[in-house]
This record gives C-alpha cells, structure tokens and sequence, in this order.
C-alpha cells in the first residue's frame, strides 16, 4: 500500500519551531517529487515546498525561514520550520507523487496525500 503520513505538528509561540515529518510507505521518497502543502484558516490548499526532479520551488511566504531535510534510508522527508509567525498557523500536508518531472512550482498533481496536521502559532 502507497502512503504518506505526517506528524509533528502542534502548538508554539512566535519566533518558536517546529519540525514536521512525512514518512512513506510502499515507495521510495528519494526518487519521487515531493510537496509540502498548507491550508490557512479559510483559504485554499496552497504549495508552499515542491521538489520535482531536483527543481526546488519554495514560497516567498518561507523562504529563509522553513527548509526541507530528508532521511532516504528512514523514506522520511523533513520540514523545518524556524522563526514561526501567526500567519503560518495552518493545516500542513505532504504530498507525494511517484511520477518525475521538471517542474518549477507545485503545479501539479499529487497521488499521494497525509491526513495534514495542525500548527498553531500563537502567544
């Protein structure tokens, strides 16, 4: 059975961090294009990390604050997230998709879905 999942997610304050894990099963993340997507209260999924054959797409909403790690013998894709804002308060997923290709962006179609797990950030 092909699947993701995440976990790690939670509850801090400002300026705090977190780190998110998708771990899969039944593929190899390491040769799959990979995502990180989140839902902000009453808003639409959106990409905010997307890897498609080596092409790193990251949101201006991100960049210099969350990076992406990955562990290919645990199949396990990291999201660091530091210096966390109440605006990044979200549902966060990860996505997966065994099929490649040049991509700039998220874009694109995802076989794979994680339940999406919550982050809060509050004081």
């Amino acid at each position: 059975q092909f699947q993701v999942a995440e976990s790690g997610g939670g509850s801090v304050r400002p300026g705090e961090s977190l780190r998110l894990s998708c771990k899969a099963s039944g593929f190899s993340l390491e040769d799959s294009a990979i995502a990180w997507f989140r839902r902000l209260p009453g808003q639409e999924r959106e990409g905010i990390l997307c890897i498609n054959k080596g092409i790193i797409y990251i949101d201006d909403s991100i960049k210099g604050r969350f990076t992406i790690d990955r562990d290919n013998v645990g199949n396990v894709v990291y999201l660091q997230m530091n210096a966390l804002r109440p605006e990044d308060t979200a549902v966060y997923y990860c996505a997966a998709d065994r099929t490649v290709f040049p991509l700039y962006g998220c874009n694109r179609g995802y076989d794979y879905w994680g339940q999406g797990t919550q982050v809060t950030v509050s004081s």
